[in-house]
């Protein structure tokens, strides 16, 4: 059975080309988008995913504050990070403290999304 992956990313042109590099890989497929925070808690709590990629810079609810909610809703949530190269080191940081599981930067490398994946479900 297909982990769920939910993509959150208010670019749909990043979150189309991250949702293509996933379903190349037999074990996952994407099953939603949000387009910023609000709706990523929406979803999760809708659609039940295994893993949610998120942006962490987007507009009015960004991925730091939705990571804090999420995770008040779900303590378990398997949470990923998406990066942009450069700025945003604080950031990660704080994202690694409030419990997400790991960080992928854009550009993405596929091999790099798939270890990290396969890492999230190893772990736990």
């Amino acid at each position: 059975m297909k982990k769920k992956i939910l993509v959150v990313d208010d670019s749909i042109a990043v979150a189309r080309q991250l949702g293509k590099v996933i379903e190349e890989f037999d074990d996952y497929e994407v099953i939603g988008h949000a387009r910023d925070g609000a709706e990523a808690i929406k979803l999760y709590k809708t659609l039940n995913p295994d893993v949610v990629l998120m942006d962490i810079v987007m507009p009015m609810m960004d991925g730091i504050q939705s990571l804090r909610t999420l995770m008040r809703v779900d303590p378990q949530a398997r949470v990923v990070m998406v990066s942009s190269v450069g700025g945003v080191g604080q950031k990660v940081e704080d994202a690694l403290r409030l419990g997400a599981r790991n960080v992928v930067s854009k550009p993405f490398e596929p091999e790099k999304i798939k270890s990290v994946l396969d890492k999230v479900f190893v772990e736990g």
